[in-house]
């Protein structure tokens, strides 16, 4: 079982109460099953309510913020840990050194940035862990889309895709993270691989 899972998630609430149902399950879940928690340390949208499920379930909670951040983005909940950085690339590269695995749910911009930044990252073998969407009621159908048009248009190495998943409940994207193969190749190392011959 992967024990520390990041989350990357919306810090506004959208229009579709479903996202929140699915954070709050997520935080519970997390928290139930001993996972810990590694999340942006916001108390706003989407943010706030996957680590109040996991801080109201009992789970350990590590949030990571940026110190640019107001005090009241920042001190809603007592949380196991609060790191302060003083950059959005340090947040996500102190996030990633964090966990063993990512789950994106719903989100906007900064989170699609998060989830392509860790897809770059397997893809260069810097690090290789799963990256799983929770597509409730098909939230991510365009960007798996899209995924798969880099795929057909041969933009990308297969190898990229077999890091990344998703799935529309919690059960099954945990259940994928815990049976991710960690010696997916990443596309760097097939590269090298295949132009010296070496077989994958």
């Amino acid at each position: 079982m992967r024990k520390s899972i990041c989350v990357f998630c919306g810090s506004h609430f959208g229009n579709n109460p479903n996202f929140e149902k699915a954070a709050r399950e997520l935080g519970a879940r997390l928290a139930g099953e001993g996972r810990e928690l590694v999340y942006g340390g916001s108390n706003c949208g989407y943010m706030g309510t996957v680590s109040s499920a996991a801080i109201e379930a009992g789970g350990h909670v590590v949030g990571v913020i940026p110190s640019f951040f107001t005090d009241a983005v920042i001190t809603s909940q007592p949380l196991d840990e609060m790191i302060m950085v003083d950059s959005m690339g340090e947040r996500k590269r102190l996030m990633a050194e964090r966990c063993d695995a990512f789950i994106a749910l719903p989100g906007g911009v900064g989170t699609l940035d998060e989830i392509t930044e860790m897809l770059t990252a397997n893809q260069l073998g810097l690090n290789i862990k799963p990256i799983a969407l929770l597509n409730v009621d098909g939230y991510y159908d365009c960007f798996i889309g899209q995924m798969d048009r880099l795929l057909r248009d041969g933009l990308v190495n297969p190898t990229t895709f077999k890091s990344y998943f998703a799935a529309d409940n919690v059960t099954d994207l945990l259940r994928m993270i815990d049976g991710f193969d960690s010696e997916v190749t990443s596309d760097c190392l097939w590269k090298v691989r295949r132009e010296s011959g070496v077989k994958l």
